[in-house]
């Protein structure tokens, strides 16, 4: 209420003091002609100037804004992927019985296309992402969340991945899933419903974790390529992957 008082008290500090201007002009001059030829002129141009302010200069800065904001969550994302991310993709791929079908068309390359990018992020939403819970550790998996829990909180904290619907969802999704892992005590002995549970909370996450992966990579192609030439030689899809530089990458 205080801010808007103060604006009100403004406002009609401003609009007396223009017309006591107005007033000493004609006391000046006698000439009502000329006051009404140019407060209509201006007043007339008001509305080419809001045009301008609103609807141009300020999506113009709207744009880069959002331009900004967007490169500081791909630095968000990016330390996802590299303290948590990648290690989830390589278990999670150790769940899914049909993970073959889709790891060669993830070994992503230099020579990719935005095109390629596109075609292959169309293909994975029809993907099923099947998982087996039977196919591997699970208490591996718990390990792996339960000690990424404090960054995971410390992401979630950040007020910027509101403008991220897709990532936000994602770290909900893992969230949850590192929740669920983290109040079993035995993961060994499990009811067949509730491997039923795991293996849909895992494939929520499973599936957004590949799609925003992704993402990323596009991202950096296009760019960052030293960081991308790094996220080739670690991807988690690519069995021959290894950081160690044995050929031109560029």
């Amino acid at each position: 209420m205080k801010h808007i008082k103060w604006q009100i008290i403004l406002g009609v500090s401003l609009v007396a003091l223009s017309a006591i201007f107005y007033i000493i002009h004609y006391i000046i001059f006698r000439d009502a002609h000329h006051i009404f030829l140019y407060l209509i002129g201006d007043i007339a141009f008001v509305f080419i100037e809001v045009l301008l302010v609103t609807m141009i200069i300020h999506e113009v800065l709207a744009i880069r804004e959002k331009r900004l904001l967007l490169e500081k969550l791909n630095m968000v994302i990016g330390s996802f992927f590299s303290e948590e991310g990648k290690a989830l993709l390589k278990i999670f791929a150790s769940f899914d019985p049909q993970s073959e079908r889709i790891r060669q068309s993830l070994v992503v390359t230099d020579r990719w296309t935005s095109v390629q990018f596109f075609d292959v992020s169309k293909s994975l939403k029809e993907y099923r992402h099947d998982i087996d819970i039977a196919r591997s550790n699970v208490p591996a998996l718990k390990q792996l969340l339960v000690g990424k829990r404090e960054f995971l909180l410390r992401l979630l904290e950040n007020q910027n991945l509101l403008e991220h619907d897709s990532f936000t969802e994602l770290l909900m999704a893992v969230f949850h899933l590192t929740e669920e892992l983290e109040s079993r005590a035995d993961l060994v002995q499990l009811s067949e419903m509730d491997q039923k549970h795991l293996a849909n909370d895992m494939r929520r996450a499973y599936s957004l974790l590949i799609s925003e992966w992704l993402d990323y990579m596009k991202h950096l192609k296009e760019n960052y390529p030293y960081l991308f030439s790094f996220a080739m030689r670690t991807n988690p899809f690519d069995p021959d992957a290894t950081p160690e530089i044995k050929e031109s990458v560029y």
